[in-house]
C-alpha cells in the first residue's frame, strides 16, 4: 500500500470508518446478475477488495465497485493474467491512498499537483477503459459516462449498473447498507 500522506484528507487515517462510500462485488453466472456489499476495508486496501473479489470464485464475469467518499469510483476485474482496473480520477492519488496504489498497479505516476489547486484540475481516469466491454460496455460508452463529472459517483456506477443490466440488484444491496 503506498505510503499514507500527512494532511487534513480523511484517508489519511487507519480508521476504516473514515472513508465512505460502498463497494459491492457484482457477479454475471449463468445469464444471471448477483451483487453483494465487500467489507469496509475495500474502500481503503486494494489488495484486502482484490482478496475479496478473488475469494467468491465463479465461472461467470465478477468485478467490484467501489465509490469512495463520493469522490472518485473504481473498478476492478481479478483475472488470472492479473487485475485488470480503472480509477475514474486519477487526481484522486494525491488525497486517497488506494487511488494511489490503483496507479502505482498501473505503472502510472501520481500526478504532481499543488492539493490547494485541485478544484481547479479537470478529472481524468487512469486504467482499462475495455474492462467491462465484453459484458457490454464498449469502451466508448464508458468514456461518455466518466465524461459526466457533474455526476457524483454513484451516479455514474449506476449508469454503468444499468447500462449492463444488473441495476436492480445494485439499488437493493446499496438499500440495506448502513448509511
Amino acid at each position: 500500500m503506498a505510503a499514507q500522506r500527512s494532511g487534513t484528507n480523511k484517508a489519511a487515517s487507519d480508521e476504516y470508518d473514515d472513508v465512505e462510500g460502498f463497494a459491492v462485488a457484482v457477479v454475471r453466472e449463468e445469464g444471471q446478475w448477483r451483487c453483494s456489499p465487500l467489507s469496509q476495508a475495500a474502500l481503503t486496501d486494494l489488495s484486502a477488495a482484490e482478496t475479496e473479489l478473488k475469494a467468491l470464485r465463479s465461472s461467470g464475469a465478477v468485478f467490484g465497485l467501489l465509490d469512495i467518499d463520493d469522490e472518485f469510483f473504481i473498478v476492478l476485474r481479478p483475472a488470472p493474467s492479473g487485475t485488470r482496473m480503472l480509477v475514474s480520477d486519477a487526481t484522486a492519488a494525491i488525497d486517497y491512498d488506494i487511488a494511489a496504489d490503483v496507479l502505482e498497479a498501473l505503472n502510472i505516476e501520481i500526478p504532481d499537483i499543488d492539493p490547494d489547486e485541485l478544484d481547479d484540475i479537470e478529472p481524468w481516469e487512469e486504467g482499462d477503459l475495455g474492462v467491462l466491454a465484453d459484458l457490454g460496455l464498449p469502451e466508448p460508452v464508458l468514456s461518455v459516462i466518466l465524461a459526466e463529472t457533474d455526476l457524483y459517483p454513484d451516479e455514474q456506477l449506476g449508469m454503468i449498473a444499468q447500462r449492463l443490466g444488473f441495476a436492480n440488484e445494485l439499488t437493493a444491496v446499496l438499500d440495506k447498507l448502513p448509511r
